[in-house]
């Protein structure tokens, strides 16, 4: 008979985030219901903590400075295959959630989600199951439905950073620029510098014409 991971003993939960107050919010949240086993705010970091952990289920932020959680998940499936990855990323753009899933998640959630559901997500994917956002659930159908040579390049969105991706996808949903700061804990400076970023690579004027191009390419 199948026992679930967290009804033999607790269930150990590593953190992978680059922003050090997030995990410390998110180890306030779970500490009491699950055992924390570690955090690391970065790629280089994270492999050699998970390696030397081993848990049942790693939080995995999506971009970070130095790489992104799927050069963790390459790095550590060699290393030990058992862990499970569940995606924990203010990001909900399609290729972020299937690239994710191609290279192992079991999982992929946005960081709106609320702690009671990402308690019950952990322990979902600890046991081996699928979780995702409900939004997120029809890009992973949709992409695995097609063809697996799909490509999912697109050469204007290459050509954009991590940060500058994440400051495009709020920018197009309506948040004001202090809004995106808080959310992505950067200062207010900083997200003028990205959005000017933004805007002159993809050859923009105006945050209409980016939310139109956003619309249109399922990024907002």
């Amino acid at each position: 008979m199948h026992r679930s991971v967290n009804a033999v003993r607790p269930l150990r939960v590593f953190l992978v985030d680059d922003h050090a107050m997030f995990r410390a919010g998110v180890r306030a949240e779970l500490g009491g219901q699950v055992e924390i086993a570690g955090e690391a705010g970065g790629v280089a970091e994270a492999v050699r903590a998970i390696a030397a952990a081993v848990p049942d289920v790693v939080l995995l932020d999506v971009h970070m400075p130095d790489g992104g959680g799927r050069a963790v998940l390459d790095a550590i499936r060699e290393v030990a295959p058992q862990v499970r990855f569940l995606a924990l990323s203010v990001s909900d753009a399609a290729e972020d959630v299937i690239g994710l899933i191609r290279a192992g998640a079991r999982g992929y959630v946005t960081k709106t989600i609320s702690p009671d559901d990402l308690v019950a997500a952990v322990r979902r994917v600890a046991d081996g199951d699928a979780v995702f956002s409900p939004r997120l659930a029809g890009f992973v159908l949709d992409a695995f439905a097609a063809p697996a040579a799909t490509p999912l390049l697109d050469p204007e969105l290459d050509q954009l950073t991590n940060r500058e991706r994440d400051v495009l996808r709020l920018l197009a949903r309506g948040y004001a620029y202090k809004e995106i700061a808080k959310e992505l804990f950067i200062s207010v400076k900083t997200v003028e510098t990205h959005a000017s970023n933004v805007l002159r690579k993809l050859q923009m004027s105006n945050r209409h014409e980016l939310t139109r191009w956003a619309a249109t390419r399922r990024i907002v």
